[in-house]
């Protein structure tokens, strides 16, 4: 997929973003930050719409799952237990020339020898000499109070699994949880990558929504293979492609360092196949290092056994930025229409559309139409995400309703006047059908939820 039709793609979707309000550059009117990016009002639906979506399949439609908003900053010993401060490392090089820095895994190998990591290939900019690796330390650090003095030293979480680690206790205890028992969170985490880019792909700053689903360490296994399946069939739900989806397992070399087994959900992306979502199994690593380092003792007691142990970790993890990119290029589309005019679309599932109705008057200049349209934008507004659009003729506002995914465009007319029917245009198929005023809440429904 990595060839130019598909990078052109990319370029499209990163215009399309900017063009109708779903992702503009951070800090634009300054001249930018290096990969910032500001969430406008098209993207922060569709972005809310995900993360509904998961919390509906993940906390609210099981009984055993529970959920959690752990604080962005922890006390640093969290970060010393969970094994961060000591592992959580990237290899860096450098240009001796262009003094540009790299990750060292993401450059091209040798042919004669790929193995070895020092026969990496030079500069990639300017073909000049690279320094040794060194280790740099992914986790944003900062410090609380006024002296930045190393005890005062906190740090920017990079996950948000530790915060639900070290209150497994609590909520074991608040919500009176037997195992299997899931932890689910969705915020903010940062990294201070290296080599950030591909738009929104690999940032700064991101959200994950993450699955911490605690188990007797003889059923890991089991569960595991559980949750792959599960997450595969979410995204089958969203209307992702499967053939754009893959599964692949890591190798040794590539476990963290908590993880004794881990499977990435891949998609093809414009620029290769990459990882979409992590499914790993932690074991027992986070609880009893938190137990170590902290003093607490938060192992479960087994009253059907009668055994008292660290359970295993199973976590699902994704990046909802992945999942919007992912979505957006999936649903791209370019068509023709019958009057042959090339016409761009959207074709998201309507539970992700950021906008599921468009209302238009036929025209602006006539107070009975647009006094109608308005009742119905207000008769729908309160059970439908709505856009009331009276700028240009009504092909032009199809192919902008097109163009971010809506459903369905109600079009109100001079035949509105005579018997209180208007038109709906449905955005794949481009049909039109004609439905009254008073049947029109419970039409839309039966189509969203069908």
């Amino acid at each position: 997929m990595t060839n130019d039709s598909s990078f052109n793609l990319m370029d499209k979707i990163i215009s399309l973003c900017k063009r109708r309000g779903f992702i503009f550059p951070g800090s634009e009117i300054y001249g930018g930050l290096a990969n910032s990016w500001d969430f406008g009002p098209l993207g922060v639906e569709l972005k809310n719409n995900i993360k509904k979506l998961w919390w509906k399949n993940i906390v609210f439609q099981r009984e055993e799952i529970v959920g959690l908003d752990s604080s962005i900053l922890m006390n640093s010993k969290v970060w010393e237990a969970s094994g961060h401060l000591q592992n959580f490392y990237d290899p860096l090089v450098e240009c001796k020339q262009c003094h540009n820095r790299f990750r060292l895994d993401s450059l091209p190998v040798s042919p004669a020898d790929p193995e070895k990591k020092q026969d990496r290939l030079s500069c990639p900019l300017c073909g000049g000499e690279l320094t040794s690796e060194k280790k740099f330390n992914l986790m944003f650090k900062t410090f609380l109070g006024a002296t930045e003095e190393s005890a005062n030293a906190v740090f920017l979480r990079p996950e948000t699994a530790q915060g639900i680690f070290i209150n497994f206790k609590n909520i074991l205890t608040a919500m009176r949880g037997k195992l299997p028992l899931g932890i689910a969170q969705i915020g903010k985490v940062f990294r201070n990558e290296i080599t950030p880019g591909n738009f929104i792909f690999r940032t700064r700053e991101f959200e994950q929504m993450e699955l911490e689903y605690f188990v007797n360490p003889q059923e890991a296994d089991s569960w595991f293979n559980y949750w792959q399946t599960e997450r595969l069939t979410w995204y089958d739900s969203l209307g992702l492609k499967r053939d754009h989806l893959r599964e692949r397992e890591h190798n040794l070399e590539e476990l963290a360092h908590y993880a004794k087994k881990c499977v990435d959900i891949e998609y093809q992306f414009p620029f290769g196949w990459s990882e979409l979502e992590g499914i790993a199994n932690r074991g027992d690593f986070d609880l009893k290092n938190h137990s170590q380092f902290s003093g607490q003792d938060l192992s479960y007691f087994d009253e059907k056994s009668g055994e008292k142990y660290f359970p295993y970790v199973i976590e699902p993890s994704v990046g909802v930025e992945r999942a919007f990119l992912a979505i957006l290029l999936d649903a791209y589309a370019e068509e023709h229409d019958e009057n042959g005019d090339l016409r761009v679309v959207l074709k998201l599932n309507s539970k992700l559309a950021p906008i599921k109705v468009a209302v238009f008057p036929l025209v602006r200049n006539n107070e009975k139409i647009v006094k109608k349209s308005r009742e119905v934008f207000n008769l729908i507004k309160s059970s439908f995400t709505c856009d009331y659009d009276v700028t240009g003729s009504i092909g032009r506002r199809y192919r902008r309703q097109d163009e971010i995914g809506t459903p369905f465009c109600l079009t109100i007319d001079y035949q509105t006047l005579e018997d209180d029917s208007l038109t709906i245009r449905e955005r794949d198929s481009m049909n039109q059908v004609r439905v009254k005023i008073p049947e029109i809440i419970g039409w839309l429904s039966q189509m969203f939820n069908s």
